[in-house]
């Protein structure tokens, strides 16, 4: 599963007359640690931002799935809730999970939530949806961690596993 962390990021903007304005925007990162999201952040954001930024903040966000649409750029929270049945007891217990999706307004971000949600075993209710301040979202990404890796030979541990 997935763990988002929410990262405030501080940095001056130039204005269109000129001057610099103090600007603090809000990142999604997909990351394993407080450190690694961090670490995400100066990499992506060192080449986007001119001049110095300060990460002012890093939380755990209780978002459990992103949707990514092309056409959109403004992310939307959505509060999504379902009726499962405990084991145990038997009873019906209510699920609450926030999702964040992209859309131009809060009608498409229904419409696309819904979309995204229909294969869904469980029936469920969009009870909330409100414009989130998160400017940008960045998933983890297999390939960089390819990248990462030093040279050599590596190999599934299963294939080691085998050959012995």
């Amino acid at each position: 599963m997935r763990t988002w962390f929410l990262c405030k990021v501080k940095y001056a903007k130039e204005t269109e007359e000129g001057l610099l304005k103090s600007i603090s925007e809000q990142y999604l990162v997909d990351a394993v640690s407080f450190t690694e999201a961090e670490a995400i952040l100066y990499d992506r954001l060192g080449s986007q931002i001119r001049g110095d930024f300060q990460v002012t903040g890093i939380s755990k966000s209780n978002i459990v799935d992103v949707f990514y649409y092309e056409d959109a750029d403004i992310w939307h929270k959505c509060k999504v809730t379902y009726l499962i049945a405990d084991a145990d007891s038997g009873k019906e217990k209510k699920v609450t999970q926030y999702m964040i999706v992209t859309a131009e307004d809060v009608k498409q971000a229904y419409d696309r939530i819904q979309e995204s949600l229909s294969n869904m075993l469980v029936s469920f209710r969009v009870p909330d949806i409100t414009e989130s301040p998160i400017v940008e979202v960045f998933p983890f990404e297999k390939d960089e961690v390819a990248e990462q890796l030093p040279p050599g030979n590596f190999r599934p541990v299963n294939q080691v596993e085998e050959e012995d």
